[in-house]
């Protein structure tokens, strides 16, 4: 009996013993979580419509954001707010009281204005609309002259001729890779091409050679960059060498 009573008395120490070890960690940890995980600098990387502390902001949005590893956590297993014209965010850690946040955004090659809704339809690389906003983005282009009246978000834009989408979406990507993006791409009515950089008009002509044709033209701007006329493209191909520049008076 007096044994028996000896092993239960040891056991219960070794029980409390172990709780309050328990309990002390926690203590611990909740020190640390608390004193040491907290936020005194925000980097944000990757944005360029929104400025760093509109970032900061969104990701910041709760009364449990002073704590760096709350927020870490947070957007680890859960989604940051949407944001215009912004794919996604992520969230990392570079030390416990440094948060850094990547932003991805959507790639805008474009957007035309829908008289129907009274927006600006901005559209992607492979022709769907990201985003219907009164907002205009710069270096994003303006296309004049081409029209939908059925605009959906999330889905292609769609016109009147079928060709139309194809051409447009060659264009802007192939401006894009070239970096050369104009103020303006403008269709006339019988679909010929013009960019407008500024006070230079470059006048592409038809869809035909269209990839050799900016990718001539990325050589030719920088020597024309500021001035005010036309260069003429529109007969150009790789057999050719029919380009002139025509100066405004």
């Amino acid at each position: 009996m007096i044994r028996d009573e000896r092993k239960k008395k040891k056991r219960k120490k070794i029980k409390t013993i172990v709780l309050l070890s328990f309990l002390l960690i926690l203590v611990i940890a909740g020190f640390v979580v608390t004193e040491l995980f907290t936020v005194k600098q925000v980097e944000v990387k990757g944005n360029e419509l929104y400025p760093d502390e509109q970032i900061e902001a969104s990701i910041l949005n709760d009364a449990y954001s002073w704590n760096s590893l709350y927020v870490y956590l947070k957007y680890k297993f859960g989604r940051a707010d949407e944001v215009p014209f912004v794919d996604t965010m992520e969230v990392s850690l570079k030390n416990p009281h440094s948060v850094q946040i990547h932003v991805y955004e959507k790639g805008l090659l474009g957007y035309l204005y829908i008289d129907s809704i009274g927006k600006n339809a901005y559209f992607d690389k492979d022709g769907f609309v990201e985003e219907t906003s009164s907002r205009v983005i710069e270096g994003v282009p303006k296309i004049t002259g081409l029209s939908s009246s059925d605009v959906v978000l999330y889905e292609k834009l769609s016109f009147d001729d079928k060709k139309a989408l194809k051409t447009l979406l060659t264009v802007t990507q192939t401006l894009k890779k070239y970096e050369m993006i104009p103020d303006t791409i403008n269709y006339d009515a019988q679909k010929q091409i013009t960019l407008y950089y500024g006070n230079v008009a470059v006048m592409l002509g038809n869809s035909d050679n269209m990839t050799e044709k900016i990718s001539r033209m990325s050589y030719i701007y920088p020597s024309i960059a500021g001035m005010n006329g036309v260069l003429h493209m529109e007969s150009w191909t790789e057999e050719t060498s029919d380009i002139t520049f025509v100066k405004n008076e």
